[in-house]
């Protein structure tokens, strides 16, 4: 039976104790009984076959599971290593096939390279050629030209003195009245002639 007592100090302080009485009432009558066996407490054959139980427990840990689960353990631990010691060869293998094709990137780099280079002194070189060509193409046509500019020139000029000469000689005839000589005229307008040249 459970009383609860309360106890007030002067200090409004609130003490509850709690006084366990161990009875039991009869059920029919209401009349106290004596005290029994504690239901908790286990007997000792119950301790017997519990610690029985757990030493046989121990037994066939000891002896088959915790071989099997160090086995296992051991084997899973084997597995990681030969998985990881697989992920660095395949790493490693990665890094080597990374460095030989940086390697021939690099080569076919330097090789385009010097093919572009041989390809644009070719091109410089056949472009020069080209123009030289074409240079002394122009070169000749312009001093065939200036032949034959001269020689129309001369051709020319000798029409425009004789042309002259015609011209000075009538006008001389028709201011004077009277037919000068054709050489002193024509030898006039030739200094003449020469003299605008200069």
């Amino acid at each position: 039976m459970l009383t609860a007592f309360v106890n007030i100090n002067s200090s409004a302080q609130v003490r509850v104790v709690f006084d366990v009485v161990p009875t039991k009432v009869d059920s029919e009558e209401g009349a106290p009984v004596g005290s029994g066996p504690n239901p908790i407490s286990p007997e000792i054959k119950e301790l017997a076959w519990g610690a029985g139980s757990f030493i046989i427990f121990l037994i066939i840990m000891r002896l088959f599971l915790v071989p099997k689960i160090r086995k296992g353990m051991a084997s899973r631990y084997e597995s990681i290593q030969s998985d990881h010691q697989y992920a660095s060869a395949t790493r490693d293998g990665a890094r080597e096939d990374v460095a030989r094709y940086e390697t021939a990137v690099a080569q076919i780099r330097s090789e385009a390279s010097g093919r572009l280079e041989t390809a644009r002194q070719a091109l410089d070189k056949e472009r020069q050629d080209k123009v030289a060509q074409v240079n002394a193409q122009i070169t000749q046509r312009r001093i065939a030209a200036e032949a034959e500019v001269a020689a129309e020139r001369l051709a020319a000029q000798d029409q425009i003195l004789s042309a002259v000469t015609l011209v000075t000689t009538r006008a001389t005839q028709i201011a004077v009245g009277v037919a000068p000589d054709a050489a002193v005229i024509s030898r006039s307008v030739q200094q003449a002639m020469e003299g605008s040249r200069s």
